[in-house]
């Protein structure tokens, strides 16, 4: 029976992976759950799981779900220190961490899971855009394991010989990530002037939460994903592309020296990369609903548009920069989406801000989690005013 921590338990990767546990409880434990405020959901979580821990950070909110728990004689310890998150990814009863904590929050946690071992279910990309390179190597160095959950990262990852150690060593020419191209991919730039944080939450195939929605919109979620491929399986720049594909059914390639070409594909549904990045390399029922080949009457393929979406291009120069450029435009990128979200500002105001925040940065040292840290709190401290 394998124990398993749930980073992010209440949003949509949370609430499907344990969605995926229920089918196997014969094999895996709910060690721990963690969620920022949504005591209502974390609640019935809990009642349902019966964790050992479980993690919300809000102190008032935490002794309310503690009497909660006590009056029903459940026995879960509750936590509210953001400091918690380390404690439960480095506790030697664990063995699998789900890291599904949205953007940079999920740093820590995901780097102590690392170096501590753990078999890491890696859905939070912003860690890995932040500190890639800090992250594989405490992976290397502490034999942890580090599986994709994100569908684009997860069929690469299933479309290459399992435990492999160099693409170049197994013929791989390219990686070929795909993308729907969100909502807003028919729209023109007139009209992207004026879209609303409520038309960019409106994922046309995927139900996501609202950042990761909003990154989808702009193409940010596709650049970040690039920098995430670049890290995860130790690719050169020119072995990574992107391809529009709206029907987010082949969910991303690869492609070796031979001109073959293998893609995984299924439906849009993140239950599937959930239930092989806990089982890999085996497989297990995922409970995702099967592809259907007799309803799909096409699929199509596009170039993204640099122009409409220049989030894209920013996160491409960022990784040929290198240093800390990606860092910086991880947080700037989470604080212009919530300012997006917040009808603070335009669609075109997110990638504004995250050039001047560039401007702003370029050069400051990201070598260490601890500088990490410090940037991304600086960085988000300066987008949140102007």
């Amino acid at each position: 029976m394998q124990q398993i921590v749930i980073f992010g338990s209440t949003g949509s990767i949370g609430t499907s992976t344990l969605d995926v546990l229920r089918l196997h409880s014969d094999k895996y434990q709910v060690f721990g759950l963690t969620g920022h405020k949504n005591l209502e959901l974390l609640f019935k979580q809990c009642v349902e799981f019966k964790p050992r821990y479980v993690l919300i950070q809000d102190q008032l909110l935490a002794q309310v779900l503690r009497q909660r728990l006590h009056s029903l004689e459940i026995k879960t310890i509750v936590l509210s220190k953001t400091t918690d998150l380390s404690y439960l990814a480095s506790h030697p009863e664990v063995d699998i961490v789900m890291s599904a904590i949205v953007g940079s929050a999920g740093l820590i946690p995901t780097y102590q899971a690392a170096i501590h071992g753990k078999r890491i279910l890696l859905a939070n990309k912003e860690s890995m855009v932040a500190a890639g390179k800090l992250i594989t190597a405490a992976v290397a160095t502490n034999n942890a394991s580090l599986i994709p959950v994100d569908s684009e990262h997860s069929a690469i990852f299933q479309a290459l010989p399992f435990g492999y150690s160099n693409l170049s060593d197994i013929g791989v020419n390219k990686i070929i990530l795909t993308a729907s191209g969100g909502p807003f991919l028919n729209t023109s730039y007139a009209e992207l002037q004026q879209v609303t944080a409520a038309q960019a939450i409106k994922h046309p195939n995927w139900s996501m939460g609202q950042k990761i929605s909003v990154d989808s919109s702009t193409l940010m979620n596709k650049g970040l994903e690039v920098i995430e491929a670049f890290w995860l399986f130790n690719a050169n720049i020119e072995q990574i592309d992107v391809v529009i594909h709206p029907q987010s059914i082949i969910h991303s390639m690869v492609e070796y020296i031979d001109s073959s070409i293998i893609a995984q594909l299924g439906t849009p549904d993140m239950k599937t990369p959930i239930a092989y990045a806990l089982a890999a390399p085996q497989r297990i029922a995922s409970g995702s609903p099967k592809l259907n080949f007799e309803q799909l009457k096409a699929l199509t393929f596009d170039t993204p548009d640099y122009q409409r979406f220049p989030c894209l291009q920013i996160a491409l120069d960022g990784l040929k920069y290198g240093g800390s450029a990606c860092a910086i435009i991880n947080a700037a990128n989470e604080t212009a989406v919530a300012k997006y979200l917040a009808n603070q500002h335009g669609f075109y105001d997110i990638p504004a801000l995250i050039n001047r925040a560039l401007d702003k940065f370029a050069g400051h040292p990201a070598n260490s989690i601890d500088e990490i840290v410090t940037l991304d709190l600086a960085v988000k401290n300066y987008c949140k005013n102007h």
